[in-house]
C-alpha cells in the first residue's frame, strides 16, 4: 500500500463511500501542478485546499474559507488525498467519514514563488505560491504556526488576488449549488429500493380511508388535514405543471406556487395541498375560493409526499425514507412547506385540531409505500367536521329578500346513478350567490338529472349535472339527506362523476399492514367488473382481507392462474409457467407430459403472494388438488356439478343425490357453490391415493348418481351429446387439473364468491349470487369458515372397502343402465388403493 495515502484509505470504506480509493501518480511533466479547492458540508460547513505534490494532493481543511486580499485565514493539515480527489463532486454517504455534499467550488494550476518543491517548502513552513483557478487568481502564502500540536497553518491572502464573475455560490465544474449537488445524489447512493424510470405525465394521488376515531399507534404518523384544493406538483426542467386529482390544470390559478416551486433544484413530482390561510394561520376553504376569483389571500402549498425525483420512482421507498427526500428538498421556501406531523399519538392531535375549529387529520403508516390511486388501510382520515362533495343537479327559485335561487339541489353517484342528497342554502352572500347563479345559468336544462323527480322545497330549475360543490352538515338521515348543511365552495378541482357517498369505516375493519413485501400495485381505479362498477383496487382489498380464509386451501399447491387484466368482458388467459415472479414468491419446477417440457409454477404461500396474485389481474384463483408433500396423491376427490344452462335448483338436486351415495358409504363430503352455475363437493382423502384411483372411484359415484338422476343428469364428455343436462365431470380429478379455489372470485356479473356451505343449506332455497364479494365478510363473521375441518379430514378413508359397498348399490338397482361389469372394471382398478 501507498504509504502516503495509507491514512486516507484506513478512514474509509469503498464500498460504501463513492469517494475515489486512488493511487500515488507519478508527475508528468506537462506544465504547472494542479490546485483545488472544495466546499465540504460535513458536520461543520468548511473548504477543502488541496494542491498537487509528488503524485498526491496535499490537503488543508480552512473553516472560514479562502481569504482575500491581505486576509488570513486558519488552515488545519489534514492527510493526503490521490490525485483522482481533485475530480470528486458529489456525497459521502451517511456512516462514512466525512458524510456530507461536496462540492468542486474552484480548480486550476499553481506556481511556487521558487523552484525548490513543494515538499521541502512544508518541511521548511512557510511558502508562497500563485492560483490560476476559474474564480480565484493571485498571490497567497501558506505559514505554519510555530509549536502547533495540531499541524496549524495561516492561509494569507497576498498580492493581485481577483475573482471571476463566475457565481461564487455554484460549482467551478458543473454550475450546481451545494443543493443540486445533494439532489442528484439522494436516490443512487442512499435510497436503493428507487427505480430508475421516466419523469411521469402525471401520477393519480393515493387516497385516503374515512374512519370514525382517532387512534394512538406505534408506527403511525398523524399530520392536519388541510381544507383545500389535492394538488400534484410537476416540476421537469424549469417547467412546472400543477394538477388536480381529476388533472385539470392550475399552474396559472396558483402562480405564485409555481414560482416557488422552479427554485427548487432538479425534476420531481410531489402531493401536496394548496390552501389559503387565514390570519389564524388556519385552512380556510372559503378563502381559497375567493383567492381563486380575487387573487387575495396567503396561498401555501403543504408538501406530504414525493414520488419521482431525478429519474428515480420512489414510491416503492418507505414513507419515512420519502419523508427525509422532502426535508433536504424543500428548505427556505416561504410557500411551500413541508406538512408537520407527530408520531403515535393521533388522539391528542385530533383533540387539538378540533378544538381550533380544524377539519380533522390525516394518520399515515410510516412504513407505507405510496400507492397511486389507491384507497387502503395505510392512510386514513379522521374528519372532526363532516364534509361531502356533491354534485349540483338543479336549484329552487328565491323567495322573500333572496336574489338569484333559494337553495342549490344536491345529489351524488350510487351505481352510475344520481341519487338525491338533499337542498343547501346556508353559507351564502350576495356575491357568492351571483357568482354561483352565473355558472348555473348555461347549465339549465328541462330534464331532470335524477330517475326519479326528488320532492324540493319550491319549484326547481334543473341543470346539467357538471358542477361539483363542497358541503359541510351536521349528519346523514336514515334516508341519506344531509342534515343541515352549509354550502363551503365550488368544486372546480373534482370530476362530478366521481363524487360517492363518503361514509366511515370502523377502525377494527383496518388492516394494520397492506403488504410486508415491495409491491408495486397499478390501474388500480381500472373497471373490472363493470356493471358493479368493482375495481381492480377492490379486487386486490378482497384478496388482502379474505387471505386468511382462503390461504389454507393454497398453501403449497401449485397455481393456475386465470387473468383477466382488463375486466370479465375482456380477453382473459390461464398462466401456469411463472419463471419472472419475484424472487420473494416460491416456485416450484414440475415436468408435464403432455406439453413434454417443464413448467415453473407459482405457490401462493402468505398475503403478498395474494396480493401479487391479484394485481397481475387474477380473479380466478386455481389450485392443484395435490401438494408439494406429495404431488402425485390428491388430497381430495372432486365432484364438479355443472347444470349448463339448466336452472340452479337443477345443480341441487344432483348434489343432494351425490350427497345420499356418500353417506350409505359413510364417507363425508363438503360442499361449496362454484362461484358460477354449479355446485363443487370435496371429498378430503388426505393423499392416500393416485390421481387415477381417486378419479376413477369419483366415476363410480358419478355413475350412481347419474343413473339416480338420468332425466336431468349427464356424464357425457361431449356438451351436444349432454342433451342440456347437469353435467357430471369426474375428469377433474386427473393430475394438473385445478379447480377454483374456496373463496376465491369468479369473473362475472355482481363478483361472486366460490362460498363453502353448510348441508342444511343445500335447498331449494340456496341463492349462490348472495355470496358476493360485498356480503362474503358479514358471512363469515357469523359463520366464519365451515370448511376448517376439510383438509384435516379424510386420512379413515379406505376407498376399497367403500367401493365393495358401491358396488352392492349398483346391484340393487332394478333399472340398470350400465351392466354391473363397468363397475367391476373400475374396481380392479382401485380396489387395492390404500397406500402400503
Amino acid at each position: 500500500m501507498n504509504m502516503d495515502l495509507k491514512k486516507y484509505r484506513s478512514k474509509r470504506s469503498f464500498e460504501k463511500t463513492s469517494e475515489p480509493e486512488g493511487r500515488k501518480r507519478k508527475r508528468k511533466n506537462n506544465g504547472n501542478p494542479s490546485f483545488v479547492i472544495q466546499k465540504h458540508a460535513a458536520s461543520h460547513l468548511h473548504y477543502d485546499f488541496r494542491l498537487e505534490s509528488e503524485g498526491v494532493l496535499k490537503s488543508w481543511a480552512v473553516p472560514k474559507g479562502i481569504p482575500g486580499l491581505r486576509e488570513k485565514r486558519l488552515a488545519m493539515m489534514v492527510e493526503d488525498h490521490p490525485l483522482e480527489y481533485q475530480n470528486f463532486e458529489g456525497v459521502i454517504t451517511e456512516g462514512n467519514y466525512g458524510a456530507g455534499t461536496v462540492m468542486i467550488w474552484d480548480k486550476g494550476t499553481y506556481k511556487l514563488k521558487d523552484e525548490s518543491s513543494l515538499a521541502a517548502k512544508i518541511k521548511k513552513g512557510e511558502f508562497s505560491f500563485q492560483l490560476f483557478g476559474k474564480k480565484i487568481r493571485g498571490e497567497f502564502s501558506m505559514v505554519k504556526i510555530k509549536n502547533s500540536e495540531k499541524n496549524t497553518w495561516l492561509l494569507i491572502g497576498k498580492n493581485n488576488i481577483s475573482q471571476s464573475m463566475i457565481d461564487m455560490e455554484l460549482s467551478a465544474v458543473s454550475g450546481k449549488s451545494m443543493k443540486e449537488i445533494s439532489l442528484g445524489q439522494i436516490d443512487l447512493h442512499m435510497y436503493p429500493e428507487a427505480i430508475k424510470s421516466p419523469m411521469p405525465e402525471f401520477i393519480n394521488p393515493m387516497l385516503a380511508t374515512f374512519i370514525e376515531k382517532p387512534f394512538r399507534k406505534k408506527n403511525w404518523l398523524f399530520e392536519i388535514k388541510w381544507d383545500g384544493y389535492r394538488i400534484v406538483a410537476r416540476k421537469e426542467n424549469k417547467d412546472v405543471d400543477l394538477y388536480s386529482r381529476n388533472k385539470q390544470q392550475f399552474k396559472d390559478k396558483f402562480f405564485t406556487i409555481a414560482q416557488s416551486l422552479r427554485k427548487i433544484p432538479g425534476d420531481f413530482v410531489l402531493d401536496g395541498e394548496v390552501v389559503a390561510l387565514d390570519s389564524d394561520g388556519k385552512s380556510n376553504f372559503q378563502m381559497l375560493q375567493k383567492y381563486l376569483t380575487e387573487k387575495k389571500g396567503i396561498l401555501i402549498y403543504y408538501v406530504f409526499d414525493i414520488m419521482h425525483i431525478g429519474g428515480y420512482d420512489v414510491t416503492n421507498l418507505e414513507l419515512k425514507e420519502r419523508r427525509n427526500i422532502l426535508d433536504k428538498l424543500i428548505v427556505g421556501l416561504e410557500n411551500v412547506r413541508i406538512s408537520e406531523f407527530v408520531e403515535e399519538d393521533g388522539i391528542k392531535l385530533f383533540e387539538n385540531i378540533s378544538g381550533h375549529g380544524g377539519e380533522g387529520i390525516i394518520a399515515k403508516r410510516n412504513d407505507s409505500f405510496y400507492l397511486p390511486d389507491f384507497r387502503g388501510p395505510d392512510w386514513l382520515k379522521i374528519k372532526s367536521i363532516l364534509t361531502q362533495e356533491a354534485v349540483i343537479c338543479g336549484f329552487t327559485k328565491p323567495q322573500g329578500g333572496r336574489k338569484k335561487f333559494g337553495s342549490l339541489i344536491l345529489g351524488l353517484y350510487e351505481n352510475k346513478k344520481l341519487k338525491f342528497i338533499g337542498h343547501v342554502g346556508g353559507g351564502f352572500d350576495e356575491k357568492l350567490l351571483s357568482e354561483v347563479y352565473e355558472k348555473l345559468m348555461p347549465l339549465v336544462t328541462d330534464s331532470c338529472p335524477f330517475e326519479k323527480i326528488p320532492k324540493t322545497n319550491t319549484e326547481p330549475i334543473w341543470v346539467l349535472p357538471q358542477l361539483v360543490c363542497e358541503v359541510k352538515f351536521f349528519e346523514w338521515t336514515d334516508e341519506g339527506i344531509f342534515r343541515h348543511p352549509i354550502f363551503l365552495g365550488l368544486r372546480s378541482d373534482k370530476d362530478a362523476k366521481s363524487v360517492k357517498r363518503e361514509l366511515p369505516r370502523k377502525i377494527n375493519e383496518i388492516s394494520n399492514t397492506f403488504s410486508k413485501k415491495k409491491l408495486i400495485l397499478t390501474n388500480l381505479e381500472k373497471i373490472y367488473w363493470p356493471d358493479d362498477e368493482y375495481t381492480k383496487g377492490d379486487l386486490i382489498e378482497y384478496y388482502r382481507k379474505i387471505s386468511k380464509y382462503i390461504l389454507p386451501y393454497l398453501i403449497n399447491r401449485p397455481q393456475s392462474l386465470n387473468r383477466f387484466p382488463n375486466g370479465i368482458y375482456e380477453k382473459s388467459f390461464f398462466q401456469k409457467n411463472m419463471s419472472d415472479v419475484p424472487g420473494w414468491i416460491k416456485k416450484v419446477k414440475i415436468f408435464s407430459e403432455s406439453e413434454e417440457k417443464e413448467i415453473e409454477y407459482m405457490i401462493c404461500q402468505d398475503e403478498d403472494s395474494l396480493i401479487y396474485m391479484a394485481n397481475l389481474g387474477c380473479i380466478e384463483i386455481n389450485p392443484w388438488n395435490s401438494s408439494l408433500r406429495n404431488l402425485e396423491n390428491p388430497d381430495y376427490m372432486v365432484f364438479d356439478i355443472d347444470p349448463q344452462d339448466l336452472p340452479f335448483s337443477a345443480a341441487v338436486k344432483v348434489a343432494q343425490e351425490t350427497k345420499k351415495i356418500l353417506d350409505k358409504i359413510s364417507i363425508e363430503g363438503y360442499c361449496k357453490t362454484s362461484g358460477k352455475r354449479g355446485l363443487h363437493i370435496y371429498v378430503p382423502v388426505a393423499a392416500q391415493y393416485s390421481y387415477d384411483q381417486v378419479k376413477e372411484f369419483a366415476k363410480i359415484v358419478n355413475i350412481l348418481v347419474h343413473r339416480a338422476t338420468p332425466e336431468i343428469s349427464s356424464i357425457e364428455r361431449k356438451p351436444n351429446m349432454r342433451n342440456k343436462k347437469v353435467y357430471l365431470d369426474y375428469l377433474q380429478n386427473r393430475k394438473g387439473q385445478t379447480m377454483a379455489a374456496a373463496y376465491c372470485l369468479r369473473p362475472v356479473m355482481g363478483a361472486p364468491v366460490s362460498t363453502p356451505i353448510e348441508w342444511s343449506e343445500l335447498n331449494s332455497r340456496l341463492d349462490p349470487t348472495k355470496f358476493n364479494m360485498r356480503t362474503i365478510f358479514g358471512r363469515l363473521e357469523k359463520k366464519g369458515d365451515v370448511w376448517k375441518n376439510m383438509l384435516r379430514a379424510g386420512k379413515d378413508i379406505d376407498l376399497a372397502k367403500s367401493l365393495i359397498l358401491l358396488e352392492r348399490l349398483v346391484h340393487k338397482k332394478v333399472k340398470q343402465k350400465e351392466p354391473a361389469h363397468v363397475v367391476n372394471n373400475n374396481k380392479n382398478r382401485v380396489y387395492k388403493a390404500k397406500k402400503k
